[in-house]
């Protein structure tokens, strides 16, 4: 007999072990959808890098209103510094950020209105650094680039699909546009060129990665999202005029908005 209950106990964790690494996102509200896509309720699904459900450190902790500090002067401030014949210009548009912050509440709201206003300010930097002032949909020269880690077996890549930079934050890689598809409800791997051609999808999947792989870092100071952004190829002196740029517009927009860059700005 107690041969018998341990088959059937391994038979039953088998079973919950099948069921587990068969998830994605679209948990229970009581659940948290992990960074991977698997629902769960502790550290390791709630914490760093979860995307939906009772997240650890992400409920907002103030009532900051996104709309009253992106101002349509704010934001046509960045926008009118492109050329006019700009492809995203027309496409960028502060009721399509308006939109996409609804559905990502965690945005802007953590802390003191001194943080939101500066996590603000940093995102607008890099968006600014990435687009060209909202110039830019897709990446100069992306469709010539693999950006396919066929190693991250999770999100295998569509052979006829290219992952390469879309929208705000210019998200690449194929194991970016799964989870962002299976976060925000659409098929990255084989639709990621909904990113270019629907606003409001476009800023989501900014503010997914900003909100999974950013924010947890603020505190660290503007140097450290230069690092969580593009690190490799910026930081520790790998390009310090890209770092330069982006540090520029951060202490810009601190300005316009009323709050101070702090410290630690380099990375």
């Amino acid at each position: 007999m107690k041969t018998l209950s341990i088959l059937i106990f391994v038979g039953l964790l088998f079973a919950g072990i099948l069921h587990i690494t068969a998830q994605n996102c679209g948990c229970s509200p009581d659940l948290c959808c992990s960074q991977f896509g698997y629902c769960g309720s502790d550290e390791t699904y709630c914490g760093t890098g979860c995307q939906e459900g009772p997240c650890f450190g992400s409920s907002p902790t103030n009532d900051v209103s996104i709309a009253s500090i992106v101002t349509d002067a704010f934001f046509n401030g960045i926008v009118d510094q492109s050329d006019g014949g700009c492809v995203g210009r027309g496409f960028y548009t502060r009721a399509a950020f308006l939109e996409a912050v609804e559905n990502h509440p965690q945005f802007g709201r953590v802390g003191s209105e001194e943080d939101s206003r500066r996590e603000i300010a940093a995102f607008f930097a890099h968006v600014t650094h990435e687009t060209g002032h909202f110039c830019f949909i897709e990446e100069i020269n992306g469709a010539s680039q693999d950006y396919c880690d066929e190693t991250v077996t999770q999100y295998p890549c569509n052979p006829s699909k290219l992952y390469y930079g879309r929208g705000p934050i210019q998200l690449t890689w194929n194991f970016n546009y799964g989870p962002a598809g299976q976060s925000i409800g659409f098929d990255g791997l084989g639709n990621p060129e909904i990113v270019a051609t629907n606003a409001v999808i476009s800023f989501r999947t900014a503010l997914w990665f900003w909100t999974t792989n950013v924010q947890s870092v603020l505190s660290q100071g503007f140097g450290a999202t230069i690092r969580a952004i593009n690190g490799r190829l910026e930081c520790d002196g790998a390009n310090p005029d890209t770092v330069s740029a982006r540090v520029r517009y951060f202490t810009e927009y601190c300005n316009q908005l009323g709050v101070t860059p702090g410290d630690n700005l380099r990375c």
